[in-house]
């Protein structure tokens, strides 16, 4: 299956203008021939912890039933990072919709990034579980930004429930571009897996976003890239056969020793 990755950046506290960006990245994935787009985290309200409190919605109205809407008219599937406030809570979340409109999966972020001057914590309830679907042939798993500095969470996702393919929305800073290239290489080596990441460009509050999307396949190649600071559209195509090829050529999943780790 062909997948884009939407490399953007967004407007502050401005979900109606972010969601015309979604729309138009949308099209052209669309005609380009692919399956599913993946935006990066927090895109309807941009990532300032202040702006989330004032501007996160309920999914019942505003920036996710537009998502829907543009999935629908596009027959497209989208993975999108947003907010989700559910009474005087909100979340740092991940909405899986499908080429009908139609939301199977979501995921809250599990790992807050608890850290000055950012501090989630301030904003963010955490997410309790790890979430995953499926499409084309795929079984993908969910994950955000800070998830990426914590193997446990992917591996867990690997060998027990079996995904193959690993999706990142991120915000992930300039100072730390080397860690965000470093990381998602070595969680698509270890667990033989597919990682598709998409992170902002652009500036929101005092923080610079470092681009640098890409998609990476079982073996750790790098098969799609985008720049660290520019808007663009990256695709690739996916398969499930290269994942169990990687996989039975040397089953390192299979050698763990787990009496040793616990």
């Amino acid at each position: 299956m062909k997948i884009a990755v939407a490399q953007i950046s967004c407007s502050l506290g401005d979900p109606e203008a972010n969601l015309l960006k979604v729309r138009d990245f949308s099209r052209g994935a669309k005609e380009a021939g692919a399956e599913l787009i993946v935006f990066p985290e927090m895109i309807d309200t941009g990532y300032s912890m202040q702006v989330v409190q004032t501007h996160a919605a309920s999914w019942t109205s505003g920036f996710v039933p537009g998502l829907q809407k543009t999935a629908r008219e596009l027959s497209i599937a989208i993975v999108c990072g947003v907010s989700e406030r559910v009474g005087s809570s909100i979340y740092n979340s991940q909405v899986f919709i499908d080429s009908h409109g139609n939301i199977p999966a979501k995921y809250r972020k599990t790992h807050l990034y608890a850290v000055a001057p950012v501090e989630e914590q301030t904003c963010f309830a955490a997410g309790d579980t790890f979430a995953t679907f499926a499409l084309g042939g795929l079984h993908f798993g969910f994950s955000i930004c800070y998830d990426l500095r914590f193997p446990e969470m992917y591996r867990k996702l690997a060998t027990e429930q079996k995904v193959g393919a690993f999706i990142v929305s991120s915000a992930w800073p300039f100072p730390r571009l080397e860690h965000f290239r470093t990381l998602a290489i070595a969680r698509a080596i270890e667990n033989q897996s597919y990682v598709v990441a998409s992170n902002r460009v652009g500036k929101d509050d005092d923080l610079w976003f470092c681009g640098s999307s890409a998609i990476i396949d079982p073996r750790g190649v790098v098969i799609a890239a985008a720049s660290a600071d520019r808007e663009e559209l990256i695709q690739a195509d996916l398969s499930e056969e290269l994942v169990l090829s990687v996989r039975s050529r040397v089953d390192s999943l299979a050698h763990r020793r787990e009496d040793l780790y616990k």
